[in-house]
């Protein structure tokens, strides 16, 4: 219970004020979207600037934490994926948007703060790691795959197909922010002072920003898709994706205990945004995706006590 009350419930509460002012029209819609525009595009790129231009490359990025996590997302998609289509004869489309929304979960608005609270500041290696690879491998997978499927059906020749995947990782502001942590790290390049305090002030209100705005956009959700597909999506995100990294990482690679705190908290977060807009992006299996975001995100007040329990 005190897990519940000091970690959890406080980063939940945040999202609650967001979704309340919305709901209440203290902000309106243009408002949120200006706050998560400015918490993705300007406050959590210098976040993670920051924090990847002081890690220790050569022993953070160890294939095992990696292994353990990604096997993890990677199931959770395919299992999702071949049940939709299997189960509930949806077609290949949006069978992979379902997956996706497994497979993307909330590394930073939700798994950051939660392992922060958690474990504290000092703790967040691996947490930082994770998101340094999810969105460049998770996009780069779905959108490469979502091309494949819509090609077979008469879709965007392969040579269109990859200008958009490299395109849409180009411009992502939080890989520009990953980009240049590992340039000044592997330059071994100081920023000036003046310069690091103000990315740094700026880095400070990325998380709770975002926690704020999170709650406004989820206020235009509506639980309204199929059940079935919300319950594969919510099972896999919530409980096969953390579960398969617990397993990996106690029983074949014996992750130690800061790594494996950061991978499972990371895995058993609801799938983010991020999993409606690559459903919007191809107009297929919208409804589903949010709602499952929105359904995900409050299990997760609960799931989320229970693998901190688990954890060492």
């Amino acid at each position: 219970m005190q897990a519940l009350v000091e970690v959890i419930l406080p980063v939940f509460l945040l999202i609650a004020a967001g979704y309340a002012a919305m709901l209440a029209r203290i902000l309106p819609d243009p408002g949120i979207d200006g706050l998560m525009r400015y918490a993705n595009s300007i406050a959590a790129p210098c976040l993670l600037m920051l924090a990847i231009s002081r890690i220790d490359l050569g022993r953070a990025y160890a294939q095992d934490l990696l292994i353990s996590f990604y096997a993890g997302a990677f199931a959770s998609f395919l299992m999702a994926a071949v049940l939709a289509v299997f189960w509930l004869r949806r077609p290949a489309t949006e069978a992979v948007v379902i997956g996706f929304a497994a497979l993307f979960s909330n590394t930073l608005l939700l798994g950051l703060p939660i392992a922060e609270r958690a474990y504290g500041s000092g703790a967040l290696t691996a947490n930082y790691i994770l998101i340094s690879v999810h969105s460049p491998l998770l996009y780069t997978f779905g959108i490469l795959l979502m091309e494949v499927v819509q090609a077979r059906a008469g879709g965007l020749h392969p040579l269109r197909a990859g200008a958009r995947v490299l395109r849409g990782i180009a411009t992502q502001p939080l890989l520009i922010g990953i980009a240049a942590g590992f340039a000044l790290n592997l330059g071994q390049v100081s920023l000036p002072a003046p310069v690091k305090d103000a990315a740094e002030m700026i880095a400070r209100t990325a998380i709770p920003v975002a926690l704020f705005g999170l709650g406004g956009v989820l206020r235009r959700y509506r639980p309204q898709g199929d059940a079935r597909a919300i319950a594969l999506i919510c099972a896999g995100s919530l409980m096969l994706h953390p579960a398969l990294t617990w397993w990996l990482g106690t029983r074949y690679f014996h992750l130690d205990t800061a790594s494996l705190r950061s991978a499972v908290v990371t895995a058993a977060m609801a799938p983010g945004v991020n999993a409606y807009l690559f459903a919007h992006l191809y107009g297929t299996g919208q409804r589903v995706a949010a709602s499952a975001v929105l359904m995900a995100t409050a299990l997760t007040v609960v799931t989320a006590w229970g693998w901190l329990h688990l954890l060492p």
